[in-house]
């Protein structure tokens, strides 16, 4: 009898293990789900922490991100120390960055983000794990993780990304890029997503996301601003999308041959206004490079300062008040820095140009790489400047 009664337990054990192996699921099923998850997604909306390893001290940023069919987005950073706001839009009159605060916004023409990889992106994650037929694959918890090739981001720093899935709907939870020798660069930890929301018809609008109110956690598609935003600017005083001729740009380092900008370039009345010098973290630097020196300038009643490095690399960057009108830039590529999007323009000389709390940074060289432009530009976002 007592051997009955073991071989009957022996037996329901057994099959225990058996439906629980038949439950699970691996790798390539859910890469098949994931591809119809994406075939058929509408709209998403996700929010979290992104945070930025790539310097001395990491940089933390709330991210807010919206999608709808078939190439709408609205992605919002919020530097929570700073309490500074940008926008990533993109809707049918092209992308643009924002930052409501300043009332200032800034047009580009560019396929973004076809043409590349965003971390906190869904598109972009579930890319990665289709397609890398060599991924990793483990369980944790109520999560599935991936570790595979991050090889569609700009950055070419970026080697690898571990990617959890909830096992429910395989929404992310949780994102991290590193380089090749193994160090976190990038991490996205999403606090919520949703697949399938209902935005208002003005989510994408560039006008709404700029009139925000202050104090209202309301989101722009309802009348308010996104987290972090504290401007309540008037969005019929935007201009026209197209810059003109004579738009007043940057100082460009390369515009003579001593470095100078042109006599010519001069900001305008709304641009009067004051802000202190900003420099690199020196650990940000490539080995081998040190200042060479520094220049104040004075463009009308507005400072603007110029520093030129030299060494292993040579390169120039230059600081003005950012205007306040939009520009239209025709050239170049959209290049992500992380804390938002620069423009970067080719050709013997790279230029790239972002604006960041009212203050328009150009950094100009011959043989500097991306990913050195990238850690300098994130390097002095939480310097004190203005």
């Amino acid at each position: 009898m007592h051997r009955r009664i073991s071989w009957i337990a022996a037996v329901a054990v057994a099959m225990v293990v058996f439906l629980a192996g038949c439950g699970s699921k691996n790798a390539e099923s859910i890469v098949k789900d994931l591809d119809k998850v994406v075939d058929k997604m509408e709209s998403y909306e996700g929010s979290g922490t992104m945070i930025l390893h790539t310097g001395q001290q990491p940089l933390e940023y709330k991210v807010e991100v919206w999608y709808q069919k078939p190439d709408m987005y609205r992605i919002a950073l919020t530097n929570a120390k700073r309490d500074i706001t940008q926008i990533v839009l993109r809707n049918e009159d092209g992308v643009f960055v924002l930052t409501p605060q300043l009332n200032k916004s800034y047009r580009f023409q560019s396929d973004w983000p076809d043409n590349q990889g965003q971390v906190y992106l869904y598109q972009t994650l579930a890319d990665s794990i289709i397609k890398d037929n060599s991924r990793q694959f483990a369980t944790d918890k109520d999560t599935y993780v991936f570790d595979v090739m991050a090889g569609n981001y700009q950055n070419g720093s970026f080697a690898r990304q571990k990617i959890w899935l909830a096992q429910d709907d395989y929404s992310p939870k949780h994102v991290e890029v590193s380089d090749a020798n193994g160090n976190k660069m990038v991490e996205v930890i999403f606090n919520t997503f949703e697949f399938g929301k209902k935005f208002d018809k003005s989510a994408f609008d560039m006008d709404s996301n700029m009139g925000v109110t202050p104090g209202s956690n309301s989101k722009p598609s309802e009348g308010a601003p996104s987290p972090g935003a504290s401007a309540s600017p008037d969005a019929s005083a935007a201009p026209d999308a197209t810059a003109s001729p004579d738009s007043t740009e940057a100082p460009d380092a390369t515009a003579s041959p001593d470095g100078q900008p042109p006599a010519e370039e001069e900001p305008t009345p709304a641009q009067n206004t004051s802000f202190s010098l900003i420099e690199p973290d020196i650990e940000a630097l490539p080995a081998g490079v040190e200042l060479l020196d520094q220049t104040d300038l004075q463009l009308v009643d507005n400072p603007a300062y110029m520093l030129r490095y030299t060494g292993s690399y040579d390169f120039t960057i230059t600081e003005t008040p950012a205007r306040v009108e939009e520009v239209a830039m025709n050239e170049g590529d959209m290049l992500d820095l992380g804390f938002t999007l620069g423009h970067m323009t080719e050709g013997a000389v790279r230029t790239l140009t972002w604006t960041y709390d009212g203050i328009k940074f150009r950094l100009t060289s011959e043989d500097l790489e991306n990913p050195d432009m990238v850690r300098i530009a994130q390097s002095m976002v939480d310097s004190s400047g203005k």
